[in-house]
């Protein structure tokens, strides 16, 4: 868990470093202050480098103290990432015009996935401006009201995604030729005595299924996108936000 921090202060051991192991730990913290954060003038570092003493933990304590660090000596894991913070502080410090204009190899590759992967994950839900947003787009695309903001713009999302990309507006562009319907063959089921009025009812009854056709599409397009919301697993409806 340290071992971020151990690189950018040159450590030897990085990757290997074991708070856990006493001698290992009371080097570590020599090394420390002897190296990067240079507390005590050198000649009242003997208690702390005296590593073998039985009273080494009450210089150490001592040591804490004097930086102002926050946990106690049982707490050793947190000890040492605070102090490691110091370090890194004061090695910022000391070479500030070194590290001002220095970006971390990868950072910004990274920091573009990590925004591309989860476009939703640093939004603020309880935002007025993001909810008067989500509603004037749901507004606009005519999409059910929902108490979850999250839950409407997913739904946004699924929508724009299907219905509004280039290719999709393409297709829906393109003239479709309707079929010549031979009204004989559709059994009007009654008479009413006038051929006239018999062939307008057969043609009512046509364009009537073909109405219900079109509204028999739009429920399974929006049963679709309600399961495609709520089968995914990187949105938590009950926590109001996205991302494991």
């Amino acid at each position: 868990m340290f071992r971020r921090k151990l690189s950018a202060l040159d450590y030897h051991n990085p990757a290997g470093f074991n708070c856990r192991d006493e001698t290992e730990f009371r080097n570590f913290i020599v090394w420390l202050e002897d190296q990067k954060i240079r507390h005590y003038k050198i000649e009242d570092r003997g208690n702390l480098r005296n590593i073998h003493s039985d009273e080494w933990p009450k210089s150490f304590e001592k040591y804490m103290k004097d930086v102002n660090c926050p946990f106690k000596i049982q707490e050793r894991q947190e000890t040492v990432d605070w102090l490691l913070g110091l370090a890194v502080r004061l090695e910022y410090g000391d070479n500030a015009d070194k590290y001002k204009d220095s970006t971390p190899d990868g950072a910004k590759n990274t920091e573009n996935t990590a925004k591309n992967a989860e476009p939703l994950i640093n939004l603020d839900v309880n935002n007025p401006d993001f909810k008067a947003g989500v509603m004037a787009l749901a507004n606009l695309l005519q999409i059910q009201r929902h108490d979850d903001y999250l839950v409407m713009l997913k739904a946004i999302r699924i929508l724009v995604q299907e219905r509004l990309t280039q290719d999709a507006i393409a297709k829906a562009s393109q003239s479709k030729e309707g079929l010549p319907v031979a009204l004989e063959k559709h059994i009007l089921g009654f008479d009413t005595g006038d051929a006239v009025i018999n062939e307008a009812a057969q043609i009512l009854r046509l364009l009537h299924i073909e109405e219900l056709r079109e509204l028999q599409t739009k429920i399974n397009e929006a049963i679709v996108a309600v399961q495609a919301i709520i089968a995914d697993p990187k949105t938590d409806h009950r926590l109001g936000k996205v991302g494991r």
